[in-house]
């Protein structure tokens, strides 16, 4: 195995990196597999509001295509360029275009524009109306995380380290802040957050930066995964999950490095738990995280110091999709399409309904009491407890 490659391309999908490390390190052979599933009392009935399909779907590779869910609509991608628009209560569509871009990320939405990018560095925006073309550009690389559009500025982050503000109008550059990456990562990046005026992201080399946002100028910068061991693959401390922010305080993830808390005005650690580690996002409910760790086992965390309250195993390398909460229950997507509804008190499993036998890689999202899914084959489902 030749790692002297550069910059995220010697793993093709996040389920190869994840299993290309494991073998790599330890052996094929000693590769745990999934869990099987089992009965149990299931104690929540879901309900099945609707499922669409949207074409192709976002396909097996690591592509960010998050649907977006708005009062009014729903806006989705595949693979293969299809958007949709659809009513979030009925999955009725309301306008679909073929945009003939190999998507990988997106949409992100702003006032103006649905924004998109590609598998070829191309960052295309549509009108969220009717879905016609606003502008197309050309960025540095492939991006594997979602535009962000706010205040008329359209963040796009690139696999190659480089950030990009574009106009939401027109598509022109604002602004280019480049970070060099390290030889070896896993394949993808998170997506960076606002707060205030900042724009905040993890890199894969374990930093966590700010960044102005109407210029791009760097604010601080803070160390919040170290690497360890002796070798590029034992080293990986990739920040690829998406940070959240709460109350002045930005919590994130890497691959190896385990989960920090930062002071978002000047990135001062609050507190790191090198134990528990993610790269997939966090979701967040009263005092506590939510999150999926590399194994799929799922844990509540105390923001406050983020000690482990409980930990789920019963799914052990099912290939979650990241924890989200939804009421009373943390929901997550395997990889033979079941999607599992715990409960936030200790964990245990309350349901669970299969969408689709293909898998789900995409996280669930959650809006107005209703969970929506989609699935690797283009199914997209609207779900609810009762």
């Amino acid at each position: 195995m030749t790692l002297g490659l550069t910059g995220c391309s010697i793993i093709e999908t996040l389920d190869e990196a994840v299993t290309g490390v494991s073998e790599y390190v330890f052996g094929a052979d000693n590769l745990e597999p999934p869990v099987v599933l089992t009965d149990y009392n299931q104690e929540v009935a879901i309900d099945v509001l609707w499922k669409e399909n949207i074409g192709e779907g976002p396909g097996e590779g690591y592509f960010k295509l998050l649907p977006v869910v708005t009062d009014k609509s729903i806006f989705v991608a595949d693979g293969k360029g299809l958007v949709k628009a659809l009513e979030p209560h009925t999955g009725n569509q309301q306008w679909e275009t073929e945009t003939g871009f190999t998507l990988s990320a997106g949409p992100g939405l702003g006032k103006e524009a649905l924004v998109f990018a590609s598998s070829h560095a191309e960052v295309v925006a549509l009108n969220p109306q009717n879905g016609r073309q606003l502008w197309k550009t050309k960025v540095s690389s492939e991006v594997l995380s979602t535009p962000v559009v706010v205040n008329g500025i359209v963040i796009i982050r690139s696999i190659d380290g480089r950030m990009v503000a574009l106009n939401e109008l027109d598509g022109h550059k604002l602004w280019e802040f480049d970070r060099s990456v390290p030889a070896l990562s896993l394949r993808g990046s998170g997506t960076p957050v606002v707060d205030g005026d900042l724009l905040i992201g993890g890199f894969d080399n374990g930093k966590l930066l700010a960044l102005r946002l109407k210029d791009g100028r760097q604010i601080w910068e803070a160390s919040v995964a170290m690497p360890k061991g002796r070798s590029e693959v034992e080293r990986l401390v990739d920040l690829d999950s998406d940070p959240l922010i709460q109350d002045g305080v930005i919590f994130i993830a890497s691959y190896q490095g385990g989960i920090s808390a930062a002071q978002t005005n000047n990135g001062n650690i609050v507190w790191r738990n090198e134990d528990i580690s993610a790269f997939s996002g966090m979701s967040q409910a009263g005092r506590y995280l939510y999150l999926t760790d590399p194994a799929s086992d799922v844990y509540q965390l105390d923001q406050r110091n983020g000690l482990s309250l409980w930990k789920q195993k019963d799914l052990h390398q099912r290939k979650l999709t990241a924890a989200v909460v939804y009421g009373d229950y943390v929901v997550v997507g395997d990889f033979e399409g079941y999607v599992h509804w715990l409960s936030v008190s200790d964990g245990r499993q309350l349901g669970r309904l299969q969408v689709d036998a293909g898998g789900i890689a995409i996280t669930p999202v959650v809006k107005d009491n209703i969970v929506y899914v989609y699935a690797k084959d283009g199914t997209l489902a609207a779900l609810k407890a009762r």
